[in-house]
């Protein structure tokens, strides 16, 4: 004993000088050491169960309990049965014993120790184990002990973690589901008693005026029916002890619903008694309010795994106040224990009704929520709430929506309308951002679900939405409300227009994007209703725009608004914002304006085109984007942006008036000439340096959408038109537009010229007028990169070579940009711009070498040459292509791709990526033009890029090259495999006439090594290429593939799966394990599993027999999988198991 003692006041020492702040890292790694060897020793639990007994120190204890969850979870399989008595035995005594005296963290340990004893030895060795729990349960005092232990099993028995064998998880999950009606029961049995209790004795105030009303709205739903009755009871009012039973009791609750199905055990009565703490959360005194300190959700003051002790209180006052806030906490469980039923897609027949009445109960609550009275409006009240609760109740809404609506939506007894009632007020009361954005997803969801119903219900689709017309209408119009300041002012400005998230949008925008959204889909369902709210809006709008031309004053030196006052200043800011959201909200309308519906809503559209063009050209015209005004910050980024978001509307409706054209080629076309000309007209004087650059870029963007979807003849013939060639084709670097602006402009014009004109037959497209003209634009904007191929050998340290780079970087991206714009067009199109642009592809060939080692220009000259050759290859001929892969291969030595590659994430690296895309082109050229490069690009492949790259991680270039492997075997399969179609057919596939074969295996060799590495992206991308080769040419039917590389792959798959290192792609690796293995299942099944079974370590021989008997000889995919993954789960469990065994044990 008295050694044991000094053992003790020894490791107290060590733990608190391992805690320490003085401590160096070197003395806490020498503890830890010694720690580690004394945990080691066989019978160390001896001394760890002393320390737990006669130890007040936490570290200590907290060791010692580590000490044995290692020993039950590594080392149970080999400790001797009496030990294993003694510790079942001594364990459980000791948490009944110090329980409340040790901390919670401690007590929630022991716990899980006990628990993962249960978790090996019940029932056979331990079958008292989930009595006990039981017992403590029913026991007053110790009811909160056993809820810790039932949650704690319910964790680690339900959902095990692979230290079992998939049999024990089986066992364990039977088990509990045999106790579960009686645990619900238990459970029931302790909420209904509390509440009952505490209602009993909490004072019930007097009637309120408005309680009349709340059962009103919903009232249709439950005629006669208990939840009016239940529901309006007097709030129970828990001491602090029952607050937290009854939270430990909803924590079990809410776990438990996570994993067992819906039955009828989840009985009615204990559906009620959870409603009936959900209204704990729906009660206004459930935030304390006593000033700042207390204005935060306290949700963590006191911990659910606490059990409340005598000292742990503090006066009266202060438990008042904790109850206050731990009224919502109880709430926010209650309201866990809900989602967690209302997230289960799959609901039996006999749970629809619970169902419903879940849902009935529910909708009471939200009915509370959003209700009105003298001392509160909706806002005020869910502004006092907890914020977490309204999370989970938001949660709950969108739940249902989501999952149950459809089956809920036509039950007679259930009134969606009111609800979409109240839905609308809680939407629309939100007191945060983030809440309003989810109520919007709900709205989005339901909308949803409303136009698919209508389109599945075309008979009665007026009915349908009649029933729902006036909570469509009330939507739209308040959510256009909510995007305007002359609305919604206070909030509007508490948005950040300035900080980007994680999808580029600033919070404005996003908040403006889902609104519009919405908008749009209340569109899709009332066409006519919904323009007929939205544009007097922008009418309205518009006039004060429109009006803005009187308040300019020109004087000699300037120009400026004349509003000055402040409050003038201020409606003009308000009124302009929302005229810029309007425009977006117009532009976001206009696919609704076309296709069927084109002519039903033509002058709709057509109002809306006008007064867009309206509005662009006045805008360019008074040019207020230039104007002084009173407050420079603020007006004028909001003349600018009204200014853009016109243009950028009238893009928006360019799919509308390439229609309109090709509607009036037969009769008048005065009406849509004028709108093309005034729009050309407004964005002419735009296009220049020194215009704000969004504009400038709006602008460019409206020309682009012009002459490539609407594409008029008479476009090229406008005088506005004439002025933006003669800018871009004018040599002056002064008036050069921004390299982004510059090269849209460049790709209007060239639409212009390459495009072909709708509904004209070929005759009359004027080819060759356009191609003189198009050769003339492009000799223009190539004048000084054509020049460089007189400086084809200039050295590179010439000074000049600086220029020369910035010529080539300004110049192939606008070719580049050309190239792409025309590369899905008609043939013609694609002749004239490579007749263009010959010479300069010949420059670029000549010039590529000098520039080998510069990679950022090479990168530009590769970027260029995969576009041309993804567009123009035909064009080009046979003999040029083959020119520029020949210096390409040439000029990419094994030593220049090295060096690049090794570069990660730099520009050399990005060269040989588009080097071996512009490959992959190549060999999926059909025909035999290319052929004769297959063996080159091959070696290149295999020689001099996998090298370099197999033993790095260089995922980029990896990717590229594997692809390029795929596409090589993929588009010329025969040329490894001479089978023609007859053969196969004859003869099956075992006849194989193979061709360089050392090539296609060194192919496999690379894939099958890819799938030894950590790089998750390359392994998926892979498998899907073998998979692909395999459902196109029957890959792994092949003889050479079969006998010499099958059980490879299928080992290597397997030992993956076993390595727990590719989980996420566990479905794709056992489909492809299966797809092997069905090439031969009897091979598979008598000479594959018996030789991986047998070189399996770790296992011993009667282990490898049970796992050859559960693997379940079945053809069919599920059991296959099912039998993979009990393989996997079983054979890491016995290593697990052997590896902790004590050296020497015998097994029997």
């Amino acid at each position: 004993m008295a050694s044991e003692e000094a053992s003790l006041r020894a490791l107290e020492n060590l733990m608190t000088e391992f805690f320490h702040n003085c401590t160096t890292n070197e003395r806490k790694r020498e503890i830890e050491e010694l720690l580690n060897n004394f945990a080691q020793q066989t019978g160390a639990w001896h001394h760890c169960m002393f320390f737990l007994s006669h130890t007040r120190n936490e570290y200590v204890m907290m060791f010692s309990l580590t000490v044995f969850e290692n020993l039950v979870n590594k080392m149970w399989i080999g400790v001797a049965s009496q030990d294993k008595m003694e510790i079942r035995s001594c364990l459980p005594k000791l948490l009944l014993a110090q329980h409340k005296s040790v901390p919670y963290f401690i007590r929630n340990k022991l716990c899980k120790v006990i628990v993962d004893i249960g978790r090996q030895d019940w029932p056979m060795f331990y079958h008292d184990f989930f009595t006990n729990t039981l017992q403590l349960i029913q026991t007053p005092t110790l009811a909160p002990l056993g809820l810790v232990m039932l949650k704690t099993t319910s964790e680690e028995l339900a959902c095990p973690r692979e230290d079992l064998s998939v049999a024990r998880k089986d066992e364990l999950r039977k088990l509990l589901l045999e106790q579960v009606p009686t645990v619900l029961g238990l459970l029931t049995g302790i909420l209904e008693t509390y509440w009952d209790k505490h209602s009993v004795i909490a004072s019930t105030p007097p009637p309120s005026p408005t309680s009349r009303e709340s059962v009103e709205l919903l009232g249709s739903l439950f005629q006669g029916s208990q939840y009016s009755k239940l529901l309006c009871q007097p709030m129970a009012v828990l001491d602090s002890e029952s607050h937290q039973l009854c939270c430990l009791v909803l924590e079990c609750l809410a776990h438990l619903f996570s994993w067992i199905p819906l039955s009828t055990s989840i009985t009615p009565t204990l559906l009620a008694s959870i409603f009936h703490f959900a209204r704990l959360g729906c009660d206004l005194r459930s935030k304390a309010k006593t000033g700042p300190l207390n204005s935060s959700s306290s949700n963590g003051q006191l911990n659910p795994g606490t059990v409340p002790t005598a000292n742990g209180q503090g006066q009266n006052g202060q438990q008042c106040e904790v109850n206050k806030v731990d009224r919502a906490r109880l709430g926010v469980l209650a309201m866990t224990c809900v989602n967690e039923l209302v997230s289960k897609n799959c609901v039996p027949m006999d749970f629809e009704e619970y169902l419903l009445r879940m849902f009935q109960q529910t909708f009471f609550l939200l009915q509370r929520l959003t209700r009105e009275n003298n001392a509160h409006t909706v806002k005020s009240r869910l502004q006092d709430l907890d914020e977490s609760y309204l999370e989970k109740f938001t949660d709950f809404l969108r739940l249902f929506v989501s999952v149950h609506l459809r089956r809920i939506e036509s039950s007679p007894q259930f009134p969606i309308v009111e609800l979409l009632a109240l839905l609308f007020k809680y939407t629309f009361n939100q007191p945060t951002h983030e809440g309003y954005f989810a109520c919007l997803d709900i709205w989005s969801v339901f909308l949803d679900f409303l136009t698919n119903k209508i389109k599945s219900r075309l008979p009665d689709r007026e009915s349908v939405l009649n029933r729902y017309k006036d909570a469509l209408v009330l939507l739209l119009r308040e959510v256009l409300n909510r995007i305007q300041f002359r609305y919604n002012q206070a909030q509007l400005e508490e948005l950040d227009d300035e900080t980007l998230d994680d999808d580029q949008q600033t919070e404005w925008q996003r908040y403006l994007r889902q609104s519009l959204e919405v908008v749009a889909k209340v569109m899709e369902l009332l066409p006519s209703h919904a323009f007929s709210t939205l544009f007097p809006v922008l009418q309205e709008n518009l006039d004060v725009y429109l009006g803005l031309r009187q308040f300019v004053v020109t004087t000699s030196s300037s120009r400026r608004l004349n509003i000055t006052a402040e409050n003038d200043c201020r409606r003009l800011h308000c009124s302009l914002r929302d005229l810029s959201s309007l425009l977006q909200a117009v532009g976001r309308l206009a696919e609704h304006f076309i296709g069927e519906v084109f002519a039903a809503r033509f002058s709709d559209a057509l109002a809306v085109v006008e007064r867009l063009v309206e509005v662009t050209c006045y805008g360019s015209q008074t040019s207020l984007y230039d104007l002084e005004t009173a407050v420079p910050s603020v007006l004028k980024p909001d003349l600018i942006d009204v200014h853009a978001q016109a243009l950028a509307a009238l893009q928006a409706y360019s799919h509308w008036l390439a229609q309109f054209y090709s509607e009036t080629l037969s009769h008048n076309q005065s009406q849509f000439i004028n709108l093309i000309t005034s729009a050309v007209d407004a964005c002419s004087p735009l296009i220049t340096t020194k215009v704000p650059e969004k504009l400038l870029l709006s602008s460019c963007h409206l020309m682009v959408s012009i002459t490539s979807t609407v594409r008029p003849v008479f476009l090229v013939t406008l005088p506005a038109v004439q002025n933006i060639f003669n800018l871009i084709t004018t040599e002056n670097h002064r008036s050069r537009l921004p390299q982004e602006a510059h090269i849209l402009v460049c790709r209007a014009l060239s639409n212009m010229l390459l495009l072909p004109w709708p509904n004209l037959p070929e005759t009359e497209q004027q080819w060759q007028t356009r191609s003189n003209s198009h050769t003339s634009l492009l000799s223009a904007l190539t004048r000084e990169y054509r020049i460089l191929r007189a400086t084809a050998d200039i050295s590179p340290r010439q000074p000049v070579l600086d220029n020369v780079k910035a010529v080539i970087q300004q110049t192939l991206p606008v070719l580049r940009d050309l190239v792409d714009g025309i590369s899905s067009e008609s043939t013609k199109s694609r002749q004239i711009c490579y007749q263009s642009l010959q010479e300069s592809v010949q420059v670029s060939l000549n010039l590529f070498p000098v520039f080998i080692q510069q990679s950022d220009v090479t990168d530009e000259m590769l970027a260029f040459f995969l576009t041309l050759f993804q567009a123009l290859r035909v064009q080009m001929g046979v003999a040029f292509t083959a020119q520029i892969i020949h210096t390409f291969l040439s000029m990419f030595t094994r030593e220049q791709l090295a060096a690049s590659i090794l570069e990660e994430g730099s520009a050399g690296c990005r060269v040989v990526q588009k080097f071996l895309k512009i490959l992959q082109v190549v060999v999926q050229e059909p025909g035999q033009a290319f052929k004769p490069f297959l063996p080159s690009i091959l070696s290149l492949c295999m020689e001099q890029v996998y090298p370099v790259v197999a033993e790095r991680s260089s995922p980029d270039v990896k990717s590229e090259m594997f692809e390029l492997l795929y596409q090589i075997l993929h588009q010329n399969w025969r040329y490894f495999f001479k089978t023609s179609v007859l053969t196969s057919v004859q003869r099956g596939a075992a006849e194989d006439t193979m061709e360089n074969e050392a090539q296609f295996t060194a192919a496999m060799q690379a894939f099958g090594q890819s799938f030894l590495q950590p790089d998750l992206n390359i392994f998926k991308q892979n498998l899907s290429y073998l998979e692909s080769l395999n459902s196109k040419h029957k890959l792994y039917s092949r003889k050479l593939f079969r006998t010499s590389m099958l059980f490879h792959f299928i080992n290597v798959l397997l030992q993956v799966l076993l390595h727990k290192s590719h989980d996420l792609l566990q479905e794709e690796i056992t489909l492809a394990i299966y797809n092997m293995a069905s090439v031969d299942f009897d091979a598979f099944y008598s000479v594959f599993m018996p030789e991986f079974l047998n070189n399996c370590h770790g296992v011993d021989t009667n282990q490898r027999a049970v796992l050859a008997r559960n693997f379940k000889l079945e053809q069919d995919l599920p059991s296959f999988t099912q039998s993979v993954q009990r393989l996997v789960n079983d054979l890491r469990y016995y290593r697990l198991c052997n590896s902790s065994l004590p050296t020497g044990t015998i097994k029997l």
